[in-house]
C-alpha cells in the first residue's frame, strides 16, 4: 500500500497577514509619536519612523488590493486571501 503524504495546512488564525501588519505599522506609529516627543535628541531617527509607518500602510493596502482581486476571482491574485 502506498502512502499519500499532505502538507498539513496551518490553522487560519496563524495564516492571517492582516494582525501582523496592524501590529507593525502601530509600532511605528508608536514609535513616531515616541520620538516626536521625545525631542532634538531622537531626530536622526524620524525618518526611519516615517518610512516604516508609509511601508506598513502600504503592505496593508497591497494586501488589500491582492484580497480584494482574489474574491473577485482575477488569475493574477494570490490564491487563500478570501
Amino acid at each position: 500500500m502506498t502512502e499519500i503524504h499532505s502538507t498539513p495546512t496551518l490553522v487560519e488564525r496563524l495564516s492571517d497577514p492582516r494582525p501582523v501588519l496592524a501590529v507593525g505599522t502601530l509600532a511605528w506609529v508608536a514609535a513616531t509619536v515616541v520620538v516626536l516627543l521625545a525631542g532634538e535628541r531622537w531626530n536622526a531617527a524620524l525618518p526611519v519612523c516615517y518610512a516604516g509607518t508609509a511601508l506598513g500602510l502600504l503592505g496593508f493596502g497591497l494586501f488589500l488590493v491582492q484580497r480584494r482581486a482574489a474574491r473577485r476571482g482575477s488569475r493574477g491574485a494570490q490564491q487563500g486571501l478570501t
